[in-house]
Formats: C-alpha cells, sequence, structure tokens
C-alpha cells in the first residue's frame, strides 16, 4: 500500500513542477508520470539507500548535505531510463530535489499526524 502511495504523491508533485517550473523540467504526459513515480518509488527503496552508504563520509563532512546530491542523482538516473522525463542540467536536478523532498516529508508528515 505504501509503493501506491508513494507512487500516486511523486506523480502529482510530477504533474505540479512540469507545470510550475516549465524551462527547468519537462515531462511528457500523463502516463510519462506515473511511470516515473513508480520507478522513483523503486529506486528509492533499492538503489538510493546504497548510495547514502557510500557516500556516508562525504554526507558526515557536509552535515548532510550531500543527501541532497544523491536525491539529484536519483532523479537523473530516471531520466536515462525513462523518455519524455528529463531537466535542463544538474541544478535543475538539484532544485527539484529539493521541493520533492520538502513536500515528500510535508505530506508523509501530516498523514502521520492525522493517522495517529
Amino acid at each position: 500500500m505504501k509503493v501506491i502511495y508513494q507512487t500516486i504523491i511523486n506523480t502529482l508533485l510530477f504533474m505540479a513542477l512540469a507545470q510550475v517550473l516549465p524551462t527547468m523540467f519537462f515531462l511528457n504526459n500523463f502516463t510519462t508520470a506515473i511511470v516515473a513515480g513508480f520507478v522513483l518509488v523503486l529506486l528509492n527503496m533499492t538503489i538510493k539507500p546504497l548510495l547514502h552508504i557510500i557516500s556516508f563520509p562525504i554526507t558526515l563532512l557536509t552535515f548532510g548535505l550531500f543527501s541532497i546530491v544523491v536525491n539529484a542523482f536519483t532523479l537523473e538516473i530516471i531520466t536515462l531510463l525513462i523518455p519524455g522525463f528529463g531537466f535542463r542540467s544538474f541544478g535543475a536536478a538539484v532544485i527539484v530535489s529539493v521541493i520533492m523532498s520538502v513536500a515528500n516529508w510535508f505530506v508523509g508528515y501530516r498523514a502521520f499526524q492525522n493517522r495517529y
């Protein structure tokens, strides 16, 4: 159930960000957004923990700020896997990564607040 919930949230965020930031982030259609949202959930469950373990020393030195780069790198992996999904530059991926992290935290926090 959590995979479906996260896929829906990521899909909606991708669609909203494609409308708000059209010069930085592009998305072909709704189907691309759904597939990208699902792939992001899968990457967050598999590859992202490995990237955090590998980058732990530099993350520690930067007081956790390097995790933003890991998140942006995860989004860049999606651009390689899915046609019709992309960023103008790596900096755009970093900005989208920060926005998505804050939005996912807020939605997850609010869902947790309402449940308990």
